[in-house]
């Protein structure tokens, strides 16, 4: 089977780590998240992908030169200029000349969902798409779909206000779309599946849904971010948290490590620690991933939080549910407190308090 992936936007939500890299090549527990995307597509049986791209395609192109991702076959579709969800899913599916039955994903979007059950219920009722749903404490930021008994669905209400959802089944961005579809989107415009496309097959009676109580996390917030790591930290996505990780009780309870790493007399414990990583002396790391190459100094504590590859925690800082980007620098003594996401190479002086902020390169 054949996918649409869709990793187009700009990530503005988690800036600035999106700002250096598109928000799916970011890690989640040191993989990256396109890849654990496709990998569990790959799970279903899914050969090939067509990654929609828009914002930094040449990450992607650059990353994958052998045009193979977490064993799918990939190509890529760069679109001349913003399409929407509808129109990139037409540019992609028209590009790599899809004309069977297709799956859709939102690249950023992880989820343990049964895609072969998906499948299955598409097939079963002779659906032109169908979308799989899951529910929500709060549907007022989402798509919600509220169908009848047989799964069809009776309207698509884009963010309705919290007190006048239907129902808490959200759109959870995993389609099985027919061709027929393609026909339905324009080519020399903008078109939003959520707006324009799925309202339109709804009054047409053409249009599914299959709710879903699987894993589901939209991760293009900071604080879902250092949620979908602390999922895996915590099992509850299973266990390893990365592929090729190991646990090793040596260090603490629920560490794993990807390759080598050197904790020295420091208190380690539900981590996972990248190959390269540094934890020496009297330094505290608890329920976060300290990302491959990544030195957290003498007295520095790591709390609920991401460092990622290169990343440096200098003597006697804190750190407690934030990000420090690739190759950033938390000076010593300093106190960063949640939720604060820090740059790709920023500096933070010494003895600096970050609140909750968002610091850029060159702030």
């Amino acid at each position: 089977m054949r996918a649409v992936v869709l990793v187009g936007g700009e990530g503005t939500r988690l800036r600035p780590l999106t700002l250096t890299a598109p928000k799916q090549m970011l890690p989640i527990a040191e993989q990256a998240m396109i890849e654990r995307v496709l990998g569990h597509l790959a799970s279903y049986g899914v050969d090939h992908a067509v990654l929609s791209l828009g914002y930094r395609p040449d990450a992607f192109i650059n990353a994958y030169p052998a045009g193979t991702v977490a064993g799918v076959r990939v190509t890529y579709a760069v679109e001349p200029t913003p399409l929407d969800t509808a129109g990139a899913i037409g540019f992609a599916a028209r590009h790599a000349g899809i004309d069977g039955t297709f799956v859709v994903v939102n690249g950023d979007v992880l989820t343990d969902l049964d895609l072969g059950a998906l499948v299955a219920f598409h097939r079963g009722h002779g659906s032109e798409a169908t979308i799989s749903l899951t529910p929500v404490d709060d549907p007022s930021s989402f798509g919600v779909v509220p169908t009848d008994r047989d799964g069809r669905v009776q309207a698509f209400i884009e963010k309705p206000a919290r007190e006048d959802a239907p129902t808490n089944l959200i759109n959870a961005g995993t389609y099985v779309l027919e061709p027929s579809v393609l026909a339905r989107i324009p080519e020399d415009r903008r078109v939003s599946i959520e707006r324009e496309t799925f309202p339109a097959m709804a009054a047409d009676g053409s249009l599914f849904a299959l709710g879903s109580e699987a894993y589901w996390l939209d991760t293009g917030t900071p604080d879902a971010y250092l949620r979908a790591n602390d999922d895996l930290l915590m099992g509850r996505r299973g266990a390893p948290p990365a592929p090729g990780a190991v646990e090793d009780r040596s260090i603490g309870a629920g560490v794993w490590t990807m390759g080598k790493a050197d904790v020295d007399g420091a208190s380690v414990s539900r981590a996972l620690l990248g190959a390269g990583a540094t934890v020496v002396r009297d330094a505290l790391v608890e329920r976060s991933v300290i990302g491959h190459g990544a030195v957290v100094e003498e007295g520095a504590s790591v709390v609920g939080s991401v460092l990622l590859p290169g990343a440096r925690v200098a003597a006697k800082a804190t750190v407690e549910g934030s990000v420090v980007g690739p190759g950033a620098t938390v000076g010593q003594r300093c106190l960063v407190h949640p939720l604060s996401v820090i740059g790709a190479g920023v500096v933070i002086p010494s003895g600096t308090v970050v609140d909750g902020e968002r610091v850029p390169a060159g702030a």
